[in-house]
């Protein structure tokens, strides 16, 4: 129920944006509020979601939340807003609840250089929307996020996820030339430019990958982009740990050139039924005859171990897009973390017994990966994420019920840095209206 003080509010936004742009908390449809309930702490108030379709009107929404001392949980379409710790209110001073601002309508292609490879788009445009384009001037963003369908390239940024292309191209932040942000003020400040060169200064870039929306909004980005592959081919290697371990290693001291090297346990490699032991996945994109020299020596070292390999051609997009069905295609109750660990403990890691009420994947060059789970206790959550630790290594938990992120600390994170990250939120956002409370440490 929204209270006549909260219905004057509506109405200011209304003198910023269209009718039409502002939705309130009951006419929103059940989908969208379920997404946007798993963001928050239980018994948080959200009056509406505001979609400006200009930089310059954010940038004054921004400006009125300031002024009101009103909550902003920034969102893009909403497929990852679920995602890390819950907003939380501090009821003295964000007294009206949380407006949600989205850049869904911010959503244009600014202008792509194609004899650069850049491009530059606002930052609600959605990633498969941009593949569509560049894919006409035979170029691509070297990204592979989750949601690839639904995500847009601000949410994609605001969560540093990058996906199993991060073998051959790194990460989110190695894509990113530019960045536009309005601030907490309401200003719009601007970082790096639109050619592909390296600047002196203070990174703001990589500040806000990875900022889950805590430092400002993210408006417009620049972006690095390739040129497309002449072919693509995938060698799947199945078996016994230790020769998969060995394969791995293998691998990754050779001149061979793969774009993706994904660990798979034992039980996502029935899932997507590929045979019976751990799973190697590994991607070739370049000429044909590179493509093909490329599979046939891994087909050999698999041979040389004993393990059951397998190549993919015809197929193969669709044995990537199923195996990240199986990782993101959750159900409501499922629970998908993100784990880190030293890479030659990838293996050992997936194995773990603690898993076994799951599984997941593990990018083998970076020791980056997810594991999922259908049913798990915060117990077993803590279990792994000593385990990771004793490795040098973290377990985040992106995606789970309300009851289990209330129950522990999803970013599980208590080193050195949480002072300076107190201090750089504190800078960007003083009045703390940027996704409260939501982040590692409780910033």
């Amino acid at each position: 129920m929204i209270s006549q003080e909260n219905t004057f509010n509506i109405q200011e936004l209304e003198t910023i944006v269209r009718k039409d742009n502002i939705s309130l908390w009951q006419d929103i449809d059940q989908t969208k509020k379920q997404q946007i309930s798993q963001a928050i702490a239980p018994d948080t108030t959200i009056n509406c979601i505001v979609y400006p379709e200009t930089q310059a009107q954010l940038s004054t929404i921004v400006t009125c939340c300031a002024k009101n001392n009103w909550a902003i949980l920034p969102c893009g379409n909403g497929s990852k807003v679920h995602w890390g710790g819950l907003m939380k209110v501090d009821r003295t001073t964000h007294k009206q609840g949380i407006i949600v601002v989205s850049s869904d309508r911010l959503n244009h292609l600014i202008e792509h250089a194609v004899g650069d490879l850049t491009v530059t788009v606002e930052a609600g445009m959605k990633y498969a929307e941009l593949q569509e384009t560049l894919a006409k001037a035979g170029q691509f963003l070297a990204i592979d996020p989750a949601y690839s369908e639904t995500a847009t390239i601000g949410g994609i940024i605001a969560t540093a996820d990058t996906g199993s292309l991060r073998q051959r191209y790194r990460g989110v932040r190695d894509m990113l030339l530019g960045i536009s942000f309005v601030r907490s003020d309401g200003k719009i400040a601007k970082a790096g430019g639109r050619v592909v060169k390296n600047v002196a200064g203070y990174d703001l870039m990589k500040l806000f990958t990875g900022s889950y929306g805590t430092l400002g909004i993210i408006s417009q980005v620049t972006l690095r982009v390739y040129p497309q592959q002449q072919a693509s081919g995938t060698v799947v290697l199945v078996g016994e740990k230790n020769n998969i371990a060995k394969a791995t290693q293998t691998l990754l001291s050779s001149a061979l050139t793969p774009v993706a090297i994904d660990l798979l346990s034992t039980k996502l490699v029935e899932q997507l039924d590929l045979g019976k032991g751990v799973g190697l996945m590994v991607r070739f994109q370049s000429i044909i005859e590179s493509v093909e020299e490329q599979s046939n020596q891994l087909l050999k070292v698999g041979d040389s171990l004993g393990l059951n390999s397998t190549r993919y051609h015809d197929y193969e997009a669709e044995l990537w897009q199923k195996l990240k069905q199986q990782i993101w295609h959750s159900q409501q109750n499922e629970i998908i973390c993100k784990i880190g660990v030293m890479p030659r403990e990838a293996v050992e890691t997936l194995e773990r017994s603690a898993i076994e009420t799951g599984f997941g994947l593990i990018h083998a060059g970076s020791g980056l990966g997810e594991l999922k789970f259908n049913s798990v206790t915060p117990e077993t959550i803590l279990e792994l994420r000593r385990w990771c630790e004793s490795k040098g290594g973290f377990i985040t938990v992106l995606a789970a019920p309300l009851e289990i992120k209330e129950k522990l600390d999803v970013w599980g994170y208590n080193q050195n840095g949480l002072e300076i990250m107190r201090r750089i939120k504190q800078q960007f956002d003083p009045q703390n209206i940027f996704n409260p409370y939501s982040f590692v440490g409780g910033i």
